[in-house]
């Protein structure tokens, strides 16, 4: 393994010049180009996809395409996680999404950040932080979710909301940035229909 990709693995700060990050790199497009070209019928063939692509995959686990990433590995995603339409994944760390989530259309998952200090931001040095969704949250249409961010199972995130922040298991959190705004409680209970 090339020593940037070791250092982007780690955690530290890299750039992305390594040939080992390139190869896999263009692994991941490679894959994703297929993956979002397959024909709409084709669940068989696109699942079989995703499974090569990314790190882990759960069972019935649905991702509609267009779906994009850069490298697909450091991904893994639950049992029963439902992905919609256009979700956008930068990860250069880890990137793990639970069982039964709920991912509304173009959610941004985003590790990669890059430093502050000018100089070494423009010679192209850039590092990466994991991002952990946990079990059964929803992520509202267009939530981006910054480097390093934990959300703990159960959590409802408002549409267009911004997470720069861990958030708690058991909240509804909305805004940019996002704040809890209250626990999810009796009050949210449903009856729910027989099928």
């Amino acid at each position: 393994m090339g020593r940037m990709k070791d250092r982007m693995l780690a955690g530290e700060l890299y750039v992305a010049d390594d040939p080992d990050l390139e190869a896999d790199y263009v692994r991941a497009q490679e894959l994703l180009e297929r993956y979002n070209g397959a024909p709409a019928a084709d669940d068989a063939g696109r699942d079989a996809l995703l499974r090569q692509l990314l790190g882990g995959v759960g069972e019935r686990v649905v991702v509609r395409p267009p779906f994009r990433c850069e490298y697909g590995a450091p991904i893994t995603i639950g049992d029963g996680t439902f992905v919609n339409f256009d979700l956008l994944v930068l990860d250069v760390a880890a990137v793990r999404i639970g069982r039964a989530c709920q991912i509304a259309p173009r959610v941004q998952l985003l590790t990669a950040t890059h430093p502050i200090d000018p100089g070494p931001r423009r010679a192209g040095w850039e590092s990466g932080a994991p991002i952990t969704i946990g079990d059964n949250v929803w992520l509202g249409a267009g939530t981006i979710v910054c480097p390093g961010v934990t959300i703990g199972d159960d959590t409802v995130v408002g549409a267009g909301s911004v997470v720069t922040r861990d958030l708690p298991t058991g909240v509804v959190a909305v805004g940019s940035p996002a704040r809890v705004v209250r626990e999810i409680g009796e009050g949210d209970r449903v009856a729910v229909p027989e099928r």
